[in-house]
């Protein structure tokens, strides 16, 4: 594997350094894809509207959905208003989905083509430096996403808000997995990490295929990861009772089961596992519980997960950035 050795050139740069003449040649060449993701923008800001007039033309008689008498004990919701909850149930999935998208686009058409076919030589023979070659398609790409994804996180907060009168749904409620990432700025961490990884999987193996999927799995990882340690992110809250306690509405439980008198944890888990010929409870008393406990997440939590979680996502951005720039300056020099 050759080094990518920058052409040497006789020509004088007199002009300021700025990236403007790098970023209207990638907004040139690449506008099919430009145009592409503006089409995408379009169709869901429309999915989420049209959803939102079904709703509202739909035949019902609450406020919440129902269909049958208000204020009753049995709820039918209209077909408007469960299939709008169906739609919304994954969308801040969706938008992590675009988000990696886009990164595998800088590590493939943007990137890695560019490396694998030699055409980098021409931008770097007209007195761009590799350093605003590489930010150019760095700062580019990471500005549109942002801002595209922003719009899409607004107008997924105001679908959802449609269906905030309803039953709350497990599916979507604001930890669920599939609703968690959309409705903050954690999303526009993951449009960030995804440019910077495309980028740095690039310049390492300089093969546009290769460069696409080692970034998907990366990618891939990192949002399972986080995933399934989320709520690992912030301390939990605590309350105990002599009774068994009901969560509100809001609540992400964690974990829950009895204290014993010097303060120990039983969870119910270890009496699942344990005995299952006796009564979960009675397994628990004869070990020494004598109180409830539950470990939860309450909702005003949300903007301290969301915020932890985009941190990690603007640390390891930055971390992938400054790889890449370090590998570029190595391989060019």
């Amino acid at each position: 594997m050759s080094a990518l050795t920058r052409p040497k050139t006789d020509a004088v740069a007199t002009a300021p350094i700025t990236l403007r003449g790098p970023v209207r040649v990638l907004l040139r060449v690449h506008r099919k894809a430009l145009w592409a993701g503006a089409a995408l923008l379009v169709i869901g800001i429309g999915i989420v509207v049209a959803l939102r007039v079904w709703m509202a033309s739909s035949k019902v008689r609450c406020a919440d959905g129902d269909t049958t008498r208000c204020g009753d004990d049995i709820y039918v919701s209209s077909y408007a208003h469960t299939s709008t909850e169906g739609f919304l149930t994954d969308g801040g999935g969706v938008l992590v989905l675009l988000a990696a998208l886009v990164g595998v686009f800088v590590a493939g058409p943007l990137i890695a083509r560019e490396l694998e076919s030699g055409t980098f030589r021409l931008a770097w023979a007209q007195s761009v430096s590799p350093a605003r070659w590489l930010a150019a398609r760095l700062a580019v790409p990471a500005a549109l996403a942002v801002t595209g994804l922003a719009v899409l996180v607004i107008v997924y907060r105001w679908g959802l808000w449609s269906l905030r009168a309803g039953p709350n749904r497990s599916e979507l409620r604001w930890h669920a997995e599939g609703v968690f990432p959309g409705t903050g700025p954690a999303v526009l961490g993951y449009a960030l990490l995804a440019v910077a990884v495309g980028a740095l999987c690039a310049v390492l193996v300089r093969r546009t295929l290769l460069a696409m999927s080692m970034t998907t799995l990366v990618l891939g990882a990192v949002a399972v990861g986080l995933g399934q340690r989320r709520y690992e992110l912030w301390p939990t809250a605590f309350r105990q009772s002599d009774e068994v306690m009901d969560y509100n509405p809001g609540d992400w439980p964690i974990d829950s089961g009895m204290l014993t008198a010097s303060g120990e944890k039983l969870y119910w888990q270890d009496c699942f596992e344990a005995d299952m010929t006796k009564d979960v409870t009675a397994c628990m008393h004869d070990r020494g519980g004598i109180g409830y406990f539950s470990e939860y997440h309450p909702a005003s939590h949300y903007w301290p997960l969301q915020l932890v979680e985009t941190g990690i996502l603007l640390a390891l951005a930055a971390l992938a950035v400054f790889a890449a720039f370090r590998v570029l300056r190595r391989l060019h020099g």
